[in-house]
């Protein structure tokens, strides 16, 4: 096995220059990155999306991110494909690269396949459907049909019906399945692409190279537990659409590509029905189904794989807060691995024995690289003005918890260092937990980095237990006995980073969403000692009442409590944040999206209320979110939310304490464009 140092033309990345300013949400909010990109046949040119918020305070239309195209030839040599305005997704080369296809919705329409030539040239329609959008698609490598995934049909009886106000909804009943179809490429619009018979409800796709099978993920229905613990792949016939096998996983699946020949799938999927996360690389013989697990047991998780023509396996892969591009050979051996060093590496694409990254780094949103050699050649740079900010310095960090286990997290030290005694510090907590900081750019809407950085604060993103890319042991580990030890980990961390000189323990503050928004609203109750400021988006109150609405009790089952909420009714209520209210001494900023149906705002109603009651001169707020779910989509308000957060932080850190009066209910224009 070959270890290579990559060589990086970058030079943003070492810098250690003192700029003129820190950076700020107003910043944030104009971030770009690239989010997609296709290799043409030839390998000469790279087609790719960059992906950004309009900007709201310049005048633009409130919305959700853009995707625009671009066209490059080599590093910085790249200019915009479509005009301003054309959202496109899923990029793609033609067969014989002659246009780039993608994904787009005109104004008043269903989301159809496009193409523009590569020489330049208007746009045209290739296939669509006029009455559901489409969704995914894939070239016939022959370049004479695409095959299409698309929304259920429109039920008209059903659409008269609402017409006439009869719009009642059969809670997860009546499910609407996708369809899949193939559409013959001419210079005409397949009004009447051939539908092809399908098992259940799809969600993904892949093309056999040789033209003969296609690769089907579905699962039984259209719920969102179902497509988490009953997903499978489907071998089937391209001409017939008949099943020819199933491939008997358990759990999560991801990312799965064919190998050039047909023979071999790259399956990245969970090992068992209670693995947290699809994060082990397997793979798997298109002949007879036999699969062979490649990385079991690993501290690390595979992100994503891609073939090479000559069959090697291209395959990025987590190792903790870092990451690596390996290459397998067909027979399931490393070949060779390469460190990237600064870089880490979120998605690859091939074409002949081309490679394509995207990755971020410390410094950087994700970027486009080329690789060639051990080598990563950056093409491209969507945020040059990152070189006027003051970044804090940024690493990783571990520590050891309380029972021995090393947990490692991502540090980011004030801009000009921590001063004497510690710097007041959020912890910024992720999600799932089933999922992992890397030692990448770390700053968005709702991640306070780089921004809590320039204004003084130390910030530590943890790894605790339950958290990936440190094998799936790890990952169990929080398993049947929520918030211990999963959360003990954040106090333990806050001590370590005391220890170390980075923390001030009497001002640290916690702020995260989804099972993040859990710890944070654990933090400001149960751990109210350990926490100054809190901050919680979308977040679990209460354990009980949240089995009762959540769209994933199969996997809360399978994956977090390994129980059922009337195996133990107490347990589950003592291990929510609710219970514990009288306790609590920590300012509470409760954030959600009125529409989320992951965790139901009405897990926020009852901790506010709770609290408001319990504790009325505590500092409390709750902020909903009109039209937003899971998540914020739209530019105003993500600046909106960052703002706020900040601000709290801003109000009860410096301080730490409880004593300040709330912040004002409405940010005024001056807060937002100063």
């Amino acid at each position: 096995m070959m270890f290579l140092r990559a060589a990086l033309f970058i030079t943003l990345l070492f810098s250690s220059a003192a700029y003129a300013r820190p950076m700020t949400a107003q910043d944030v909010a104009k971030l770009r990155h690239v989010d997609g990109a296709a290799i043409a046949p030839d390998g000469t040119r790279i087609a790719f999306t960059t992906a950004s918020c309009p900007d709201v305070l310049a005048g633009e239309d409130n919305g959700s991110v853009i995707k625009q195209l671009s066209l490059g030839w080599g590093p910085n040599i790249s200019r915009n494909w479509l005009p301003k305005g054309i959202n496109v997704s899923h990029v793609q080369f033609s067969p014989d690269g002659t246009s780039i296809s993608f994904l787009h919705a005109i104004k008043g329409e269903k989301t159809a396949i496009w193409a523009v030539p590569v020489e330049g040239g208007p746009f045209r329609k290739l296939a669509a459907l006029p009455d559901a959008a489409i969704l995914a698609y894939q070239w016939s490598s022959n370049g004479e049909h695409v095959y299409f995934l698309a929304e259920a049909e429109a039920d008209p009886k059903r659409i008269r019906d609402v017409e006439l106000g009869f719009n009642a909804i059969i809670y997860e009943e009546e499910p609407r399945f996708n369809r899949l179809f193939a559409a013959k490429i001419s210079a005409q619009v397949d009004t009447v692409p051939r539908e092809l018979p399908v098992p259940g409800h799809v969600s993904e796709f892949a093309m056999a190279p040789n033209g003969r099978t296609i690769v089907v993920g579905s699962a039984p229905t259209p719920l969102v537990d179902d497509h988490y613990t009953s997903r499978r792949f489907h071998i089937l016939d391209q001409s017939s659409g008949k099943i020819l096998k199933v491939v008997a996983t358990q759990g999560k699946l991801g990312d799965a590509e064919i190998s050039p020949d047909g023979q071999l799938m790259s399956l990245i999927a969970a090992t068992d029905k209670h693995d947290p996360a699809a994060t082990t690389l397997m793979l798997v013989n298109l002949a007879d189904g036999r699969m062979q697990s490649l990385n079991a047991g690993a501290p690390e998780a595979a992100v994503d794989a891609a073939w090479l023509a000559d069959g090697r396996l291209a395959v990025a892969v987590h190792v903790g807060a870092g990451s690596r591009l390996r290459f397998y050979d067909q027979d399931g051996r490393i070949v060779e691995e390469v460190d990237p060093g600064p870089l880490v590496l979120r998605g690859l694409e091939t074409t002949g024995d081309r490679i394509i990254v995207l990755a971020d780094a410390p410094s950087h949103p994700v970027e486009l690289f080329a690789y060639r050699s051990g080598t990563f050649e950056r093409w491209t740079d969507h945020n040059p003005w990152l070189a006027e900010i003051d970044l804090g310095e940024q690493r990783t960090f571990r520590y050891m918890a309380r029972d021995g286990q090393e947990i490692e997290g991502v540090l980011i030290e004030p801009v000009g260092g921590a001063p004497s005694g510690g710097a007041p510090t959020i912890m910024k907590i992720h999600g799932g937990p089933e999922l992992h900081f890397s030692n990448g750019w770390t700053t968005s809407y709702s991640d306070p980095g780089q921004v809590a950085a320039g204004r003084g604060y130390t910030v530590f993103m943890p790894n605790y237990r339950g958290s990936t890319a440190y094998g799936t042991a790890f990952s169990k580990q929080h398993q049947g006995n929520y918030t211990d030890p999963e959360f003990n980990d954040l106090v333990d961390a806050k001590h370590a980073l005391a220890a170390a000189g980075m923390t001030d323990p009497s001002r640290t503050g916690i702020v995260g969403g989804s099972y993040g928004g859990y710890a944070a609203g654990w933090a400001a109750t149960a751990l109210t000692k350990e926490f100054s400021a809190a901050v919680m988006f979308a977040g679990i109150s209460n354990q009980v009442s949240k089995f009762g609405t959540v769209d994933t009790p199969w996997e809360m089952h399978n994956l977090h409590s390994r129980a059922w909420p009337w195996d133990n009714w107490q347990d589950l209520l003592v291990a929510s944040p609710i219970y514990h209210t009288e306790k609590s001494n920590t300012p509470l900023l409760i954030v959600h999206g009125e529409l989320d149906t992951r965790i139901a705002p009405s897990q926020s109603y009852e901790l506010y209320r709770a609290l408001k009651i319990r504790r009325p001169d505590l500092p409390l707020r709750m902020v909903l979110y009109p039209g937003e779910g899971h998540g914020l989509s739209r530019a105003a308000a993500r600046l909106d939310y960052n703002l706020r957060m900040l601000r709290w932080f801003d109000t009860y850190l410096p301080a730490g304490n409880a004593d300040g009066p709330l912040p004002p209910t409405r940010l005024s224009l001056g807060e937002q464009t100063d």
